[in-house]
Order: structure tokens, then sequence, then C-alpha cells
């Protein structure tokens, strides 16, 4: 397969995407256009709501499955763009647009890798390709549910940008609700237990809370105090304070123990959800050891991302840059992508 073309047409699918809003939960056009890609290539997919996905041509139900994973989703453009959101447009090398960087980069070039190994006899592994709906917020319809439907797989590539570096760990999340609770009353009278002032105490205790194991790749847990509400007019001590912890979890502990180490806090806590655990792939796997052996360089990485969905080893790799992802203007550069496809099939054929 020629593969400086299947670059330029991933890159055109890109912008064909760009130009399609696809908010999560609203990725249905993506999901058409993603399909009507593959088609041109002759490649039968199967869809399951807004999730598109399909297996290498010469399937062999006796070999492991390698997933290779990324979404079409986007979040909203925030207020800051001065470009129009949903206008792909390529100036001095950068390909600007909604989702160019995070992550359809990503996706379009894991869509080629797919496409140029499609054919292939005798491989190691079994592909599939899976581009998903519903990562930006984590909602239940996205790779979570595909993988119900899935062969078990035995290693993924998750497609966002780490710059084409080896993202083999990645932090898992929990996110807590906090109440400190008190007694309401009237602003005139005396009060020894208002909320607003016991949550002082308790925002310190949070502060100097430690978790003692440290990660060798994602370093330490990290908890953060992002909101906080209290009141409703001057002269009403309310009877709560609320607040919301950002936990970001390491791979030496389960969700489970951090929901238990923050429960002893002075207040009631309670987490939303244990479901996004930490990720990682053992630095001795035939994948990142490839990647090494190309001059990749291993990280590990504190943002989220469909790795939390999977109980496999898996890899973070893509094009484009983390730092860009949910900024105004967002773009990838045209020669990220062109690299990006060079490299994937150049990790694949040392592991296929």
């Amino acid at each position: 397969m020629n593969q400086a073309k299947l670059t330029q047409d991933a890159i055109q699918l890109l912008c064909d995407l760009i130009e399609i809003p696809s908010f999560s939960g609203e990725e249905s056009q993506t999901a058409d256009c993603i399909q009507d890609w593959f088609s041109t290539y002759n490649i039968k997919t199967q869809r399951i709501k807004n999730n598109v996905f399909a297996f290498n041509k010469h399937l062999d139900p006796s070999k492991p499955y390698l997933l290779l994973n990324s979404h079409h989703d986007t979040v909203k453009p925030n207020k800051a763009y001065t470009r129009n959101p949903h206008q792909a447009e390529i100036h001095e090398g950068r390909l600007y647009g909604l989702g160019s960087n995070d992550a359809g980069g990503a996706l379009v070039c894991l869509i080629a890798l797919f496409a140029y190994f499609y054919e292939h006899k005798n491989l190691s592994y079994n592909l599939v390709i899976a581009a998903t709906a519903e990562e930006e917020s984590s909602g239940p319809n996205g790779l979570n549910s595909l993988l119900e439907e899935l062969p078990e797989i035995a290693v993924a590539i998750v497609g966002e940008p780490t710059q084409m570096q080896l993202a083999i760990a990645e932090k898992g999340l929990v996110v807590f609700d906090a109440v400190v609770k008190g007694t309401p009353g009237h602003a005139a009278h005396p009060n020894n237990d208002n909320p607003i002032i016991k949550s002082v105490d308790v925002i310190q205790w949070f502060e100097k809370l430690k978790f003692d194991k440290v990660s060798d790749t994602l370093g330490p847990v990290k908890l953060t105090v992002t909101q906080i509400a209290a009141g409703s007019q001057h002269n009403v001590i309310p009877a709560q304070v609320q607040m919301v912890l950002d936990v970001r979890v390491n791979d030496c502990y389960t969700n489970e123990e951090i929901a238990e180490i923050v429960g002893q806090a002075p207040c009631t806590v309670v987490p939303r959800s244990l479901r996004l655990g930490s990720s990682s792939i053992n630095k001795d796997h035939p994948l990142v050891q490839a990647g090494i052996a190309m001059g990749r360089n291993t990280y590990g990485s504190p943002t989220l991302s469909d790795q939390a969905a999977l109980s496999c080893p898996s890899l973070k790799l893509g094009p484009g840059d983390s730092k860009r992802s949910h900024t105004a203007n967002e773009y990838i550069y045209v020669h990220e992508i062109e690299e990006a496809v060079t490299l994937y099939i150049q990790l694949l054929e040392q592991v296929l």
C-alpha cells in the first residue's frame, strides 16, 4: 500500500472531521465520516452507537488481539477562539481546528496504520481499530461499552498527543464530593459551629495529606481542592459547605485504597466513581522495547484517557502536544502527522 497516499488521505480525513461538530455524545456524523473513509479502502467496519471498529482481513482467532484506539469526540470550544473551531485551515504548517490535536491527529494516524496492515498475512497479532465516542466526558457509550463486544484484548495503543514519545503509565482519577456540616443560624447571633469556619481546618487537612507511595513513572498522588460552595445570603450562616476534590492516582494505589485514605478526613467524603484507574505497560513489553529501539523516550502521563477503561497493558502514543489540548485555536503540525504514520508503521513492523 502506498504510504504517502495513505498519509495524505489521513490528513484529508482529519480536515473533514474538524468540520463536523462532534461534542461528546453527539458524534453520529463523524462516525459516518470515518466509516465512509474506510469504505474507500474496501475495509468493512462495524458500529455500536457512535463507536466504529474493524478487524484485519486475515483474522486468526487463535492469535492475541492488539487494539488501536483513539476518540473522535471533542470538548466544546472555549470563548477565547479567534478562528472558526469547525474550519480546517492549514497555515504555515499548522492544521487548525477543534479536535485537531486532541485527538484527531492520533486518530487518523492510527486509522492509516490499520489500513496499511489490513491485508497483511501471518501477523503476530490480530489488529482491531476502534474510533470511539464520549472520551472527553468519560460517558457510558464510549470505549468502555464497546469492550464488552470485542474479543479479549492482549495489548493496546491508545492514540493521544504524546509527541510520539512512549507514555507507559497514566494516572487514574477519583473525584470526591466533600461536605463540611455545621449549625445554620442568623448571622447576628453567636455560632460556634459555622461550617465555613470549620472548612478552613478541613482544607488544611487535605493540604497536609500525604500519600507515601511514589511511582517511578507517575510520581506521587496529587490531591487538589477544585471547587467550594456555601451560603445563600449575607445574614444566614449555612448548614454546610460543599467541596470537590480532584485526586490523580498513581499506579501504586488502587482507587479503592485512595477512597479509604481520603475518607478519613474530618468531614463527609463520597467518591463519584472508582472506575477510572491508573494504567501501565511493563517497560520490558515488546511494544515498548520496539519504541525504545527507535529512539523514543518513556514517561508517565498525568492526563486521563480511554486507557482508564482498559484492563490490559496499554501504551499511550500519538502525534501532537498535550499542552495544546483544550486550548483556543487548537492545532497540530502537518509534519507531526506525516512523521507519526511512519513511526507507527515502523513500530508495528517490529512487533507484528
